[in-house]
């Protein structure tokens, strides 16, 4: 067995802030403070935690020889050997085992969500991933599943919207991830990913702004539609369209003139402008429709 600090990084305890897309739904109906309600997303949270660390654990066994060669995933359990390939096959069934099963007791359109998630990455994993295009759609829907995950679990409606936003929001991250892998291609020689060779950076900028550009539209559309004005008694939300705008932007810049997207999760952990824009983005939606609108 590894080192504790070994495990928890294999199980990429970092990156259940992923997950937090499972409240998306619930924070958007106006139901946060629905304590039952928030109590089943939490328990879907810390399941779809467990199902994302049996994926991770998947791709780093299925990865090991690539993430050797790479200047930052060498330093993985798996890659970099302080964690053994059996104590991985043991940590990725057993967590697969119990999210299926808990999952299964929660609500069954969980549980088939969780095994679309499953089977979704365990293809990937295993050949997809090295198809252009089509590796960028599938981590993106991966994203939207979470999204619907906490729409099913806390028992609220999907607005069409949050189903859009969060898929174009989930591909313009990886595509900057993306880019970033053929900057370190372009520096040390390696290919570090098998669908990078299919791009390269003219097209990455290209669709990274038509990207951009269409998030920022479907989210001005959302907030000012007459669904949402109506549902929320407010057409004040356009207001928080600013820290939208301002998080892409900052995003960009990281990604373009930085050069620095290759880790999403440590972004998001690190970036105080990212954290501002966050920060301001849920207190100007919450008190738009939680304060003001009471």
């Amino acid at each position: 067995m590894g080192k504790v600090g070994d495990i928890i990084q294999l199980i990429r305890v970092k990156q259940w802030v992923k997950n937090v897309f499972l409240f998306i739904p619930i924070f958007f109906a106006g139901e946060i403070f629905d304590v039952d309600k928030l109590l089943m997303v939490l328990s879907g949270f810390a399941i779809y935690s467990m199902c994302a660390s049996a994926v991770y654990i998947l791709n780093d066994i299925k990865d090991v020889d690539l993430d050797r060669i790479h200047p930052e995933k060498s330093k993985r359990p798996l890659a970099s050997g302080a964690v053994s390939m059996v104590t991985a096959y043991i940590l990725y069934t057993s967590f697969l085992i119990f999210s299926l099963l808990l999952s299964f007791l929660i609500d069954i359109n969980f549980f088939i969500i969780i095994m679309a998630y499953m089977l979704i990455n365990v293809a990937y994993s295993m050949g997809l991933k090295k198809i252009s295009i089509l590796d960028l759609m599938m981590v993106s829907i991966g994203f939207v599943l979470r999204v619907i995950a906490g729409g099913v679990v806390a028992d609220v409606s999907l607005s069409h919207w949050l189903i859009i936003m969060t898929f174009l929001l989930s591909l313009f991250i990886v595509l900057a991830k993306r880019r970033d892998d053929l900057v370190e291609f372009k520096n040390s020689g390696k290919v570090l990913r098998a669908s990078s060779q299919h791009y390269n950076l003219d097209y990455i900028h290209s669709i990274l702004t038509m990207l951009s550009a269409i998030l920022i539209t479907a989210y001005i559309i959302y907030t000012v539609s007459d669904d949402i004005q109506q549902q929320f008694n407010t057409d004040d939300l356009y207001l928080t369209s600013i820290f939208v705008i301002a998080g892409v932007m900052r995003y960009i810049q990281i990604t373009m003139v930085e050069n620095n997207s290759g880790f999403p999760t440590s972004i998001l952990y690190k970036d105080r402008f990212i954290h501002f824009t966050l920060l301001g983005w849920l207190l100007s939606f919450y008190l738009i429709i939680y304060v003001l609108n009471v």
